[in-house]
């Protein structure tokens, strides 16, 4: 189906036996009832009238339900679809789902704000933001069988109800199929708005919180999956970019007329940071990028070194002068005054690359009259749905089609578009003919965007009797949100609190990385928690308990976790546990680790991990066990192995040889995950395993060895640093 916009007279709809589409606004509201009989007919009225629809039944049973969030292994897929199939009451088994066109203005989420939708699959946002529309949607779509076959037997609507798949009339004992239902269906006079009482009940739902198998696991098993990397077209070209080793320089080619020379090469296209070259064939493109003699411009990066800053921070976080103030309750410098005891520390952390498995791609075919595009690429979305290429090749919006694929990873870093203008800008160099732009890995990870470096330092304070009374946190480093996100403490009974950002800026991309700041500034708050705990001599889980009294939904997340690890029990020899909370995208977790450590080389092994959440109303019990078993997982490859290193302003890794991940051999034997029972609504789940790793990790490696880890990665070199302090 095509974008649609304008919608129909009521009443103005064909009744064939071929199929039609129900025409539902995310909303909730039913404009129109379209035949699908006649493709190309319904194509024209589709383009005539821009109307867009959220379900389509057909005349052989099927129900196709229309995805509006990218797939990148979270579920969305399937978790969206089931929220809508619940309130239908489809038959599950005849339920086929298409990604949906990108028209924010249809098929966007209300999760991200409250003047304009939006389509974003990012901050664990898509099924908490989608679960009331899609619900209120589907019930309409099922009031719409349930009306049309009313009139069809001529009962009051109150007698008839629906089955999987099938509208009933009790009474009478009739039934039609959906498919039965296609040449039936009218639309009433006025439809009624859905209120939250006319949905189901929770006792009452028979796909939401149930084991439903998700609807991309056959194909990619099988290998039919299509991802963007793997699209072919006929006489598509192949571009790729030499972007430098300085973020932000600019190039002068100086063998312009060599490259164009090469055996294949078609086009060289200058660009603000980069130089470009298209080429009939990949390899043909890459060998002429390797050729290039390129000059850089000077950058704000220049003669940057990371490890270095952290000195500048050190003073930074000094200043007297406070920073912008992100959270003030109480007093916290009265407090400090009248503490019995005061606490500080200073917590550290790399810059973190995205690693996603397929690399950036994007394929793009500009019209020849240069007035229209389309494009194929496995993207996050954003708040532009069409990407920025709109704006880049100065055509109408709605002359962009965007062609979602399966995203092989994103965690952040599809949800930029450079890579899809730069294919863009490539693409119209060469109008009509389409055009794949891919990045190596060496290009990803040197002209990356990173999760930033940061600096934080904690103060805290308890009274006589050993109750925490004061905390603060100050957090130095560069990228806003990137860094400050995860500063609150709402979950803890801490009547004195302040947070404060100091801005430092360096010249280097910066983007959302799984969790954002959350990753590096629990990993701070957690483990000074643990060291309040240990200076007032009371156990970590204990002294969290006491925290925790203000907030039942949390403290039920660590009393579960508590007791799926056994804490205070016995523990194998050379090992010790770990205790880590947190609070992200609504969902409270608590993760419990056991490790070990080979002292003679650093080396680190997380052996258990166990967790357990309240994610409020849970539509796929099964996928969130896997979002945070995942989650978990590139949360121990990032605390233990993954770091971005910058010297004169250049990246100093490559490729997976100088940026390791967690290797299979190095994962825990078990990762065990409990869901907590709750009537909430859905809450975000996919970032929610990735920042309980790192303090879990340091708080364990404490009560082993009695010495603490404060700069992430937790490296061999910074492991036997600490054991030798």
């Amino acid at each position: 189906m095509k974008p649609l916009q304008k919608p129909l007279a009521r009443r103005q709809f064909l009744k064939t036996s071929g199929g039609v589409a129900l025409f539902i606004g995310v909303s909730g509201i039913l404009p129109q009832l379209w035949s699908c009989s006649d493709k190309r007919a319904v194509e024209k009225e589709v383009l005539k009238h821009r109307l867009t629809a959220w379900v389509q039944l057909t005349g052989d049973g099927r129900v196709i339900i229309y995805n509006p969030a990218a797939e990148m292994g979270q579920g969305s897929m399937t978790s969206l679809p089931v929220i809508f199939a619940e309130e239908m009451d489809a038959d599950w088994d005849r339920v086929e789902v298409v990604f949906s066109p990108q028209v924010a203005t249809i098929y966007g989420s209300d999760g991200w704000s409250t003047e304009r939708k939006v389509m974003l699959s990012a901050g664990s946002r898509i099924t908490s933001g989608y679960f009331n529309s899609m619900r209120k949607a589907g019930a309409q779509a099922r009031y719409i069988m349930r009306h049309s076959a009313a009139t069809h037997w001529d009962v009051p609507l109150s007698e008839v109800t629906t089955a999987p798949g099938r509208v009933l009339h009790p009474q009478s004992g009739r039934s039609l199929s959906f498919a039965q239902m296609v040449p039936l269906l009218q639309l009433p006079e006025a439809l009624p708005e859905v209120a939250d009482s006319d949905l189901k009940s929770p006792e009452d739902f028979r796909l939401i919180g149930k084991v439903v198998p998700r609807t991309d696991i056959p194909s990619k098993v099988d290998g039919s999956a299509r991802f963007a990397i793997d699209l072919q077209l006929p006489g598509m070209r192949y571009a790729v970019l030499e972007r430098g080793a300085m973020h932000g320089a600019s190039p002068t080619l100086e063998n312009r007329e060599a490259i164009l020379a090469m055996e294949g090469v078609l086009k060289v296209v200058l660009l603000e940071h980069a130089v470009g070259v298209l080429a009939t064939r990949l390899e043909q493109a890459l060998e002429a990028k390797k050729a290039m003699k390129i000059s850089w411009a000077p950058s704000m990066a220049n003669g940057f070194n990371s490890q270095d800053t952290f000195k500048e921070y050190e003073v930074m976080a000094g200043n007297p002068q406070a920073g912008r103030v992100l959270v003030e309750t109480g007093n916290f410098k009265a407090a400090m005054g009248s503490a019995a005891k005061t606490y500080s520390a200073d917590f550290l952390n790399d810059y973190v690359y995205h690693a996603q498995m397929e690399p950036l791609n994007a394929v793009v075919q500009v019209a020849e009259d240069l007035l229209s595009a389309r494009v194929w690429v496995g993207s996050q979305q954003g708040f532009d749905e069409k990407l920025g290429v709109p704006q880049l090749l100065g055509i109408a919006p709605e002359n962009v089609t965007i062609e979602l694929q399966y995203l092989g990873g994103g965690f952040g870093r599809r949800s930029m578009t450079d890579f899809v203008t730069e294919c863009a800008g490539m693409a119209r160099e060469v109008p009509g003919t389409p055009v794949k732009l891919l990045w190596t890995r060496e290009d990803d990870i040197r002209y990356g965007a990173f999760r930033p470096l940061s600096l934080q330092r904690l103060q805290a304070c308890t009274d006589t009797h050993g109750k925490l009374t004061g905390f603060s946190h100050c957090i130095v480093g560069d990228g806003g949100n990137l860094v400050a996100s995860g500063i609150r403490n709402e979950h803890y009974d801490i009547p004195n609190q302040f947070a404060e950002w100091r801005e430092a800026t360096h010249g280097i991309r910066l983007k959302h990385w799984r969790s954002v700041g959350h990753g590096p500034n629990k990993f701070a708050i957690e483990c000074m928690i643990d060291e309040i705990a240990a200076g007032e001599g009371r156990d970590p889980v204990d002294f969290r308990r006491q925290l925790m009294a203000i907030s039942p939904r949390a403290l039920a997340t660590l009393e579960k976790a508590a007791e799926m690890a056994r804490w205070g029990g016995a523990v194998p020899d050379g090992r010790a546990r770990g205790v880590a909370f947190l609070e992200r995208s609504g969902t409270l977790s608590t993760g419990i680790c056991e490790i070990s450590v080979d002292r003679a080389s650093g080396l680190i092994r997380v052996h258990r991990f166990w967790n357990a959440l309240d994610a409020g109303i849970v539509v796929q019990p099964d996928n969130v066990k896997a979002q945070m078993e995942g989650g978990i997982l590139m949360g121990i490859s990032s605390v233990l192995k993954e770091q971005v290193t910058i010297e004169g302003g250049k990246v100093q890794q490559s490729n997976f040889n100088d940026y390791p991940i967690l290797r299979m051999q190095e994962v825990p034997e078990s990762v065990e995950t409990a869901l907590i029972a709750s009537g909430e609504p859905p809450q975000g789940v996919g970032e929610s395993g990735t920042p309980l790793v790192a303090g879990a990790i340091a708080n364990a490696f404490f009560s082993l060895t009695g010495k603490r880890l404060r700069h992430l990665p937790f490296t061999p070199a910074r492991v036997l640093e600490a054991l030798k302090s």
